[in-house]
């Protein structure tokens, strides 16, 4: 690698959501340049005005913000750099590196069925590419790139490893249309050399481009980028991921409760691996992050894999994290915040919250003891713990809480002597106890609720519940 600050970009399209092919190619470029302490880049290619919306600008950005990946320097518009791509294209024009081509669609198209018939190439040479100016018409004309027409370009890309085109498989390709606009293939080189960027990390659907795009590098005598393309993201059964598949844009996941430092863990193991380490922190990422640990086959997106990535998260998370996410979570939803009391309760319930919660709506489900205020109406199979025989042993039960010691020793002492006191095991007032305190079966350990609620509130549960 050259003594050259790193420089990488995100460039996408505003034309919908960030999806997750996007997002880890966004993660990817991100993790590189802060390894190297470079530059993470962001340009929106708006080019195409008919489908551009500032809506999916918006989301792109939300997107990029919930998922924690900075950018430096201003979001670029390639769409307000067109004046720039133009005075290249005219650049190449004068230095005989492109032409201007006066050829109709419809003699191009005629020129490809004849060609077709022929069982020629039907890649595009214009009559125009060696005529002199002086002959040209006062007419309409595109500038075409004059790519060479023998001969080899070889991409060596850092994930593909070399990659050759024969040149007479590259066409002349437009780079500035009749109406003066620049086309796509030109605009992205001109803002890569021109943003600085260094290492271009994208999905390998571009690696045709790569071989075009060089040629205008070459044109213009600039600095060829390190190329490092990756394997699309498939979904579980082999096939490029799609909506068929579930979710697809990265809002979609935070609506489903993923913490974002999971989502971040799994989309750099969609692709990417560092030695058999599957559960890593960000810190740890940016640290390990190169393109030789990029495979070369396309990754699968497996639920079940990012589903037990997001419980170790949750469970490796500071509480003040998690408290802060699952805000963000519920304003995502559109859920009410929680109020003042609830955070209090929830904080002090975390510990026995985040084991085994996999996602967000998990642990608030989990958390459901501590939300919901008095009376509990209990849920249908809660409400069958609660038999005569069952609240005739919590009524023995409430006075003795009144005066223990308030710890989970002691709590179970109590507990357990009251169950054998009538012939059962602690396990026999489990259920009535999870019904009082929680009105559902599905709970935190009954003495965690019990702390969690303090001495009061877990006696007037009881006492309702046995009335």
């Amino acid at each position: 690698m050259s003594d050259q600050p790193v420089v990488t970009r995100f460039a996408p399209s505003p034309t919908g959501y960030l999806h997750i092919g996007g997002a880890r190619t966004a993660l990817f470029n991100w993790l590189f340049a802060r390894h190297f302490g470079g530059q993470f880049r962001l340009r929106i290619e708006d080019t195409d005005r008919a489908r551009s919306t500032d809506a999916a600008t918006a989301a792109i950005l939300r997107g990029m913000e919930w998922l924690g990946l900075d950018h430096d320097g201003d979001v670029v518009s390639q769409f307000e750099r067109a004046g720039r791509h133009a005075e290249v294209a005219r650049q190449m024009l004068d230095s005989g590196h492109a032409y201007k081509c006066f050829s109709t669609q419809d003699e191009i198209a005629a020129f490809r069925e004849a060609a077709k018939a022929e069982g020629k190439s039907t890649l595009f040479q214009s009559p125009w590419r060696d005529v002199d100016p002086a002959n040209h018409p006062d007419a309409p004309y595109v500038i075409r790139l004059k790519a060479p027409r023998d001969g080899k370009t070889v991409i060596r890309d850092q994930v593909q490893g070399d990659v050759t085109f024969r040149n007479d498989q590259l066409d002349d390709m437009i780079c500035l249309r009749s109406d003066g606009t620049p086309t796509y293939m030109l605009a992205v080189v001109v803002d890569d050399h021109d943003m600085g960027v260094t290492h271009v990390i994208r999905g390998d659907d571009h690696l045709n481009n790569a071989a075009r795009q060089t040629l205008v590098y070459q044109a213009m005598g600039w600095d060829i980028p390190v190329w490092a393309h990756i394997p699309l993201i498939h979904g579980p059964d082999g096939k490029k991921l799609s909506k068929r598949h579930g979710a697809l844009g990265v809002e979609e996941y935070q609506a489903m409760g993923y913490p974002a430092a999971a989502m971040r863990n799994y989309l750099a193991r969609l692709g990417w691996s560092h030695g058999d380490d599957e559960f890593f922190t960000t810190e740890q990422a940016i640290e390990w992050f190169d393109l030789s640990g990029i495979g070369k086959s396309p990754s699968r997106f497996d639920f079940k894999k990012l589903d037990n990535l997001s419980g170790q998260h949750i469970a490796a998370m500071e509480d003040g994290d998690l408290m802060r996410e699952l805000a963000a979570f519920l304003a995502a939803t559109d859920q009410p915040p929680l109020s003042d009391e609830q955070n209090d309760v929830i904080s002090r319930a975390m510990y026995c919250l985040k084991e085994r919660a996999k996602n967000f709506p998990q642990l608030l489900e989990k958390a459901a003891f501590a939300l919901i205020s008095r009376p509990i109406e209990p849920d249908e199979k809660a409400a069958k713990f609660l038999d005569n025989v069952s609240r005739g042993i919590l009524k023995q039960l409430t006075p003795k809480l009144q005066d223990v010691s308030w710890t989970r020793d002691a709590l179970e002492e109590v507990a357990t002597k009251v169950a054998e006191a009538n012939d059962a095991k602690f396990g026999k007032i489990a259920g009535p106890l999870r019904a009082a305190l929680a009105g559902r079966t599905a709970t935190p350990s009954v003495f965690d609720m019990m702390l969690v609620l303090g001495r009061e509130e877990t006696i007037a549960r009881l006492t309702d519940a046995t009335g």
